[in-house]
């Protein structure tokens, strides 16, 4: 199979099932945004720092795929083949926030991203994170997607945020506290 169909130069994509759609729509956008996640996620779980959490990362980017499958599915054909993430994933998020927020200390004042090329990196992801999630809470304005999506966004964009603080602490980084 060839990487290069040509049926997008005229500026549409395909949703799941076939039908064509213009590549600038919110629901293109939305999988597009989801996409991008995933790649930083990627960036994420291949640096050394982070080894020992490629397999949540790589869970977690299971979900986003399914995610973007999901914001893919077209509910007006038939033969589209709607994917969800998974029931229990928010759970297993918030289990893994919880377990790395008992090893923190209490946060009292917002903190500047920054404190190593990971500890940024998470943070960058957090933020392609939540533009995701705006992406897709764009898009249920018009048109229905899956509630699941968003919700796995939202906690995901959390997860983000302390794993870039436990990534700073095992780094032994000082969190910089923005104060006004």
């Amino acid at each position: 199979m060839k990487i290069y169909t040509l049926t997008g130069d005229d500026g549409t994509t395909s949703l799941s099932g076939g039908r064509r759609v213009p590549k600038h729509s919110p629901r293109v956008e939305a999988y597009g945004s989801v996409d991008e996640l995933i790649a930083w996620i990627g960036l994420l779980r291949d640096h050394g720092d982070n080894s020992g959490r490629k397999e949540i990362l790589v869970y977690i980017q299971n979900q986003l795929m399914r995610c973007a499958a999901g914001l893919a599915w077209d509910s007006s054909n038939p033969n589209s083949k709607k994917i969800l993430p998974e029931e229990n994933c928010l759970v297993l998020i918030e289990k893994e926030i919880d377990a790395m927020e008992a090893e923190l200390p209490s946060l009292k004042n917002f903190i500047l991203p920054g404190g190593s090329i990971l500890v940024s990196y998470c943070h960058i992801a957090r933020c392609v994170c939540r533009r995701a999630e705006r992406t897709v809470l764009r898009l249920n304005q018009d048109e229905e997607s899956p509630v699941i999506v968003n919700k796995f966004l939202n906690r995901l964009s959390d997860y983000l945020f302390v794993l870039a603080r436990a990534v700073s602490k095992e780094l032994d980084n000082e969190e910089i506290k923005w104060i006004v």
